[in-house]
């Protein structure tokens, strides 16, 4: 299953780590989901938990992010444009397709050396010809124990069918 990435800005008055005054800060974030509307409920709900106070959901966009690599040595997103090479089998000529992905790194050379790494096994030739700080402050992934399992009354789960003999008739 690919993963559908939404950028989330987010206004919120915080407090200044240095100076200890309120601030109003518009942040962004980056939610899985599969349409808007559940990238705004899935954003709420992430940071009612971390947001002491009043927070608005200001603008939520498609994000062309195709691919995280978390890095657990890391500390900040950096935001990596990928040229993957191929041929044209019919011209003969190359193409170049862009994409990008998040490295989770200290630094745009940690950055580098981590996404090389982990495209390294890539059958296809590429190359990173950018590669910058992402404004992401935070990450929500989806996760399959998040979907609501319940079962309504009248319907069983397929794990608890037996096979009919006359089903495979």
């Amino acid at each position: 299953m690919t993963n559908n990435w939404f950028e989330c800005k987010v206004k919120y008055v915080k407090i200044d780590e240095v100076s200890g005054k309120e601030k109003k800060v518009s942040e962004p974030y980056l939610v899985d989901a599969m349409s808007f509307t559940e990238a705004e409920a899935r954003i709420h709900k992430e940071l009612e938990q971390m947001i002491s106070g009043e927070f608005n959901v200001t603008n939520i966009s498609k994000s062309n992010v195709i691919e995280l690599y978390p890095n657990e040595n890391g500390d900040r997103w950096y935001k990596a444009k990928v040229s993957f090479v191929d041929v044209d089998e019919a011209s003969g000529k190359e193409k170049k397709t862009n994409q990008y992905m998040l490295a989770e790194a200290n630094n745009v050379k940690q950055a580098y050396e981590f996404l090389e790494e982990c495209l390294s096994d890539m059958i296809v030739p590429f190359e990173i010809p950018a590669i910058s700080e992402s404004p992401i402050m935070d990450i929500f992934p989806f996760f399959s124990d998040e979907v609501n399992e319940e079962i309504p009354e009248n319907l069983k789960p397929i794990s608890e069918i037996e096979p009919n003999e006359n089903d495979f008739e």
